[in-house]
């Protein structure tokens, strides 16, 4: 097995709490199956957020789910560069995989499907 990091991000329309837990629930289980993953193989999850969201702590909407409890997350501030995408929550999982980086599903819901065109998949 080797150490891959998947990415991820989402964008909410506002600086809402609930919004932000659920838009990050949904972008991880979206990530968690486009990559068949099961918590035993994260290894770590690095959240981070755009300077106009601080209404919620999303690792918060990660621990709540079954299986999750002891994955290691942390949550920073995105380097807030002028002209950057707002309202945006982003996501790097690390996970030990057999996959190759080919084989790897990034995810990219949103607004946030305009960082990484190229790497957006419709479903």
């Amino acid at each position: 097995m080797v150490n891959r990091g998947i990415r991820g991000a989402t964008t909410v329309t506002r600086n809402d709490g609930e919004e932000i837990l659920r838009e990050t629930v949904l972008l991880l289980r979206e990530m968690v199956e486009r990559n068949d993953l099961v918590a035993e193989d994260i290894c770590s999850v690095w959240i981070t957020m755009t300077t106009d969201l601080d209404a919620a702590f999303p690792a918060k909407a990660i621990r709540e789910i079954e299986g999750w409890e002891l994955v290691p997350l942390m949550c920073a501030i995105e380097i807030p560069v002028k002209g950057s995408l707002p309202k945006c929550i982003r996501l790097m999982v690390q996970v030990n995989t057999e996959k190759s980086q080919k084989e790897i599903r990034h995810v990219y819901l949103n607004e946030a499907q305009r960082l990484r065109p190229d790497l957006t998949e419709s479903k």
